[in-house]
C-alpha cells in the first residue's frame, strides 16, 4: 500500500483576519444586507468565511462591552 508524504515546504498556508462588529450603542441592530456587504467585500479579496461568533466587543466608551460578532475570514497564502 502507497504511503503518503507532506512535505512541510508544500503544504498549503493561510493566513486569517478576524473583525469584530459591534451593534450601535443606541440600541440599533446589525442588518443582514450590511453583513452580506462586509462578507462579499472580503470574498472579493480572496477571503473564505471561517465562522461567525456571538461576542462581547470592547464599545467605545468605559471598560464594558457591547453585543457584537466576531468575524473570522480565511484564505491561502503563497
Amino acid at each position: 500500500m502507497p504511503v503518503c508524504a507532506i512535505i512541510p515546504d508544500m503544504a498549503e498556508r493561510f493566513e486569517y483576519k478576524v473583525l469584530e462588529i459591534r451593534e450601535k450603542l443606541l440600541g440599533g441592530k446589525m442588518s443582514g444586507a450590511k453583513l452580506e456587504g462586509l462578507l462579499n467585500e472580503h470574498a472579493a479579496q480572496g477571503w473564505q468565511l471561517k465562522a461567525i461568533t456571538n461576542a462581547e466587543v470592547k464599545g467605545r466608551i468605559g471598560p464594558g462591552g457591547v453585543d457584537g460578532i466576531l468575524v473570522t475570514f480565511e484564505r491561502r497564502t503563497g
